[in-house]
């Protein structure tokens, strides 16, 4: 059995075309989409004044979480190190949805972490990663939100 890979340049994996503007609500801009081994869209939009996710089927999504810009945060690369990595946390009252890509620089087939960790205090109540082999769409770099501490 000959298995063949096509390798992605980062940029390419920073920049899909895999989404189209109208899965944001209208007006919003695309921040995160992937899908799931189980067929689940993880999908992150920054609508102005409110940063909105949603997790399930494409279309008819179980979970929707909108929060006001001013209690989403985010963590930017800083441009040092091997992993580059970017997040948004959106709070919903004590349980926080952690959308997530990473990639190690150095390692030259660059594999691609991505999910949602969902938090409820300190205590991780689930890491839904993203299905590796279908596109992701990562749009979090230079979100405008407050830094997490």
């Amino acid at each position: 059995m000959r298995v063949t890979f096509c390798l992605l340049s980062l940029t390419s994996l920073l920049l899909s075309p895999f989404v189209h503007a109208g899965e944001c609500a209208a007006g919003g801009k695309l921040l995160f989409q992937c899908t799931t081994s189980k067929g689940k869209q993880i999908l992150l939009c920054d609508s102005g004044k409110t940063i909105d996710y949603s997790f399930g089927p494409r279309g008819k999504p179980e979970i929707v979480v909108r929060a006001k810009r001013d209690e989403a945060s985010t963590t930017q690369w800083r441009g040092m190190g091997r992993y580059m990595n970017y997040s948004v946390d959106v709070p919903n009252r004590d349980v926080s949805y952690s959308v997530y890509w990473g990639v190690d620089r150095l390692d030259e087939q660059h594999p691609v972490e991505a999910g949602v960790y969902v938090m409820q205090g300190e205590t991780e109540l689930a890491n839904v990663k993203c299905d590796g082999r279908k596109p992701i769409a990562q749009r979090m770099e230079g979100v405008a939100l407050r830094e997490v501490e």
